[in-house]
């Protein structure tokens, strides 16, 4: 049996401390980004000195790697990624960190956990193109959810003001089902598609309802994994698109959740905002409007001609839902100032004299004004009835999202009043 000398055990030993030391520096990197990821104090500052003190601890432990252990070129760049995803960790840009993350690519271009790193780092300094050649890079290694998801996102970015927006918007979901192709359980890749579907829904002209269904299937399904309960993002997101949908209801326990876990977003005003509108169509349906007043601003309304294919309706004869072929003639009584920009929101009285909320999307507010007659043609009807805060609500409505929907004075919205609405994912480091 060959002996083993105190110099060969020495080495053995030091060896595995160095293996050991970066694998625990690797750990506390990753905790690092899970104190981001998950941590969310009342004051932003409390953050940022949370960061700051862990990813120093992190970085001593990094240096403590024996200079031995670095001598190889695969040692080298594992050291130079970890130590530029250390100091990556914060929103800013870091040249020191990209300088870093590039040595690693370059000693190791197989590493493709740098070449993300490198990515997000060069995201936040805006230099698009670079970030996706760094995506793509990664990808060429082999097939990776969590690059498809960020080269997904990087791809909404990209749609910002681009001539070939619906292009890249949908290769951002082709992206983001190829993520989940690689792990269906995996929650942030749905929470990614959730998404890449609402941002399609804005750039294919925010008529398609079916795309803000399919985004609000894929929150579900993010939903259902443990490790995105403490996104508030999600709830956020998912809030946004049931406050687009009207589901009242579930916006205001979405944007509540999003609030609980980070207070710092702007989850409570947009309660306050739902709230305010809600107060004031509130007080609007209960205040007195005079009977005689009603009844002379609407006795016109029976006497408006309709085409031949529409039965007129009041407000009373609508069910849930698209109401095809029906026509609801109404007077707007008042324009409904309220702090968001869409929708549009109007109290109008039929020839019942019946008030209702109308709200408009997708056209300007020099369209309809008060006073005026409006012919709602296939009117999408909601009886809401909700409680919130003890305080219970209950109001018809019916939207409406395109020119054609409506007639002012008997006459068609000319399409210069047709207006737009966006949204973009933006990127969060």
């Amino acid at each position: 049996m060959i002996g083993v000398t105190s110099k060969q055990n020495q080495a053995i030993e030091e060896e595995e401390d160095g293996s050991d030391l970066m694998k625990q520096a690797t750990e506390a990197a990753d905790d690092l980004y899970r104190i981001r990821d998950t941590y969310f104090p009342s004051d932003a500052t409390d953050k940022i000195n949370k960061l700051q003190s862990h990813s120093q601890i992190a970085l001593n432990i990094l240096d403590s790697v024996p200079p031995e252990e670095r001598k190889l070129a695969t040692q080298r760049a594992t050291y130079e990624y970890l130590r530029g995803k250390i100091l990556d960790v914060f929103p800013e840009y870091s040249k020191k960190a990209e300088d870093h993350l590039s040595k690693a690519v370059k000693l190791n271009p197989s590493l493709a956990d740098a070449w993300l790193c490198l990515g997000n780092c060069i995201w936040k300094k805006g230099d698009l193109p670079a970030t996706r050649n760094c995506f793509t890079l990664a990808l060429s290694k082999g097939p990776n959810k969590r690059i498809l998801s960020q080269l997904s996102m990087l791809e909404r970015r990209m749609a910002q003001g681009a001539d070939n927006q619906e292009e890249l918007v949908n290769d951002s979901i082709k992206h983001a089902k190829e993520a989940i192709a690689l792990d269906v359980k995996d929650g942030n890749s749905w929470y990614n598609l959730g998404n890449a579907c609402l941002t399609c829904f804005f750039v294919t002209g925010a008529w398609d309802h079916s795309k803000l269904q399919q985004s609000l299937k894929a929150y579900q399904n993010a939903e259902k994994d443990e490790s995105m309960k403490l996104n508030p993002d999600l709830y956020f997101n998912c809030a946004t698109v049931n406050t687009y949908l009207e589901n009242y209801e579930r916006a205001l326990s979405g944007f509540e959740a999003a609030a609980s876990i980070d207070p710092c977003l702007n989850a409570t005003e947009e309660i306050q905002k739902m709230i305010n509108l809600f107060d004031k169509l509130d007080r609007l349906l209960k205040g007195q409007i005079k009977a005689k007043r009603l009844a002379s601003l609407t006795s016109s309304l029976p006497e408006v001609q309709l085409k031949p294919s529409y039965k007129r309706a009041t407000i009373d004869n609508l069910l849930d839902g698209l109401n095809k072929t029906i026509a609801v003639v109404g007077k707007v009584i008042f324009f409904i100032k309220h702090e968001n920009i869409t929708p549009l929101c109007y109290l109008v009285c039929d020839s019942n004299q019946t008030c209702f909320l109308l709200t408009v999307y997708g056209i300007n507010n020099e369209a309809i004004k008060e006073g005026d007659q409006v012919t709602l043609l296939d009117p999408c009807f909601r009886n809401n009835n909700f409680s919130w805060n003890e305080k219970h609500y209950e109001f018809r409505s019916v939207r409406v999202d395109f020119l054609e929907q409506v007639q002012v004075n008997g006459k068609p919205i000319p399409p210069r009043h047709s207006v737009r609405s966006s949204i973009y994912a933006q990127h969060k480091p």
